[in-house]
């Protein structure tokens, strides 16, 4: 009994250690986000959420956050329509070539934002797509391959695809049919796992954002970097309406998933 109340103790400082080094810095950041000025004391010598108003109210901030959403749906909704058929006819058609799948999913982890980057400039540079956002949507979709594919296949292996499929065929449905009214009503659990998981990367992304589009089609992250050289002030009301927005979005993904 005293070992294991010992182990559960070790366990707790160790989670409360954890908990501590995650959050300093982030309350730290949120008090400086609503402090009128901070110089050489501990606290700062007053608070405000004038940084929150001006942010707020800032045209520029809520167009650069529009964009940003813009793209992540767009991706997403492209990236739908092209991994869910494929994750399918691998998984139904060709298991046999699953593991060939897998190894061509993990490209994109073996080749550095920055780098792909650099290829893609070299490869588009005269092509009227560079500078706009839509060459953004090829890229983002590489991004989301890896986690979306893996979270979709996994979903068909639990769902015994093979069996619902002949169910369904047995019952006059053809493939088509049973895909679209048999599978995808039962996926949609793993649908929106891997809607939630790339909206999380894209909204933060910004190698590619910046390399390829920059400020022609300023994003939140862009946006970000550009007001760098402003008041620290100013800079961290983004940081931490960037975070209570991602905190929003996954506390509401959680209760999506548990109903």
């Amino acid at each position: 009994m005293f070992q294991h109340n010992r182990k559960q103790g070790w366990h707790l400082l160790v989670i409360g250690l954890t908990m501590l080094v995650l959050l300093v810095p982030l309350l730290a950041t949120f008090l400086y986000s609503i402090s009128t000025s901070w110089g050489a004391t501990i606290l700062p010598d007053g608070l405000s959420l004038q940084w929150y108003i001006q942010l707020w109210s800032e045209q520029r901030f809520l167009l650069a956050f529009g964009r940003s959403l813009f793209l992540c749906v767009v991706s997403i909704i492209v990236s739908f329509l092209v991994i869910v058929p494929l994750a399918f006819v691998m998984e139904y058609r060709y298991p046999q070539w699953q593991k060939v799948m897998d190894m061509v999913i993990l490209l994109p982890f073996a080749m550095p934002a920055i780098v792909a980057s650099v290829g893609m400039l070299q490869i588009y540079s005269g092509s009227p797509l560079m500078g706009t956002p839509w060459i953004l949507v090829g890229c983002y979709f590489t991004v989301v391959l890896p986690f979306m594919y893996r979270s979709l296949v996994n979903n068909l292996r639990a769902l015994g695809l093979r069996d619902l499929m002949d169910a369904s065929s047995l019952l006059g449905a053809s493939g088509f049919q049973a895909f679209m009214r048999v599978v995808l009503p039962n996926i949609r659990k793993g649908m929106a796992s891997a809607w939630f998981i790339a909206f999380s990367l894209l909204f933060g992304e910004f190698v590619f954002a910046n390399m390829l589009v920059g400020t022609r089609f300023e994003t939140l992250q862009i946006y970000l970097f550009n007001m760098r050289q402003t008041s620290g002030h100013f800079s961290s009301a983004i940081v931490i309406s960037y975070f209570l927005f991602i905190l929003l979005f996954t506390l509401l993904a959680n209760r999506f998933n548990k109903t």
